[in-house]
């Protein structure tokens, strides 16, 4: 499964192994509890949609 990953360089979080902006490796980075509210959530529901899509279920 993908983690959320983040780039020091540039303030920003990603799923992939090096930022797509600076193309500078990312770091894993433990994100905050759960909340629909906080930025990183967006993030969460990108990396769902994206693993659904692999498997074939969405």
């Amino acid at each position: 499964m993908n983690k959320i990953r983040y780039c020091q360089n540039c303030k920003e979080y990603t799923l992939e192994e090096k930022c797509p902006r600076c193309k500078e490796p990312t770091i894993f980075r433990i994100p905050p509890r759960y909340s629909p509210k906080i930025k990183i959530a967006e993030y969460r529901r990108k990396m769902r949609k994206e693993i659904l899509k692999k498997e074939g279920l969405l």
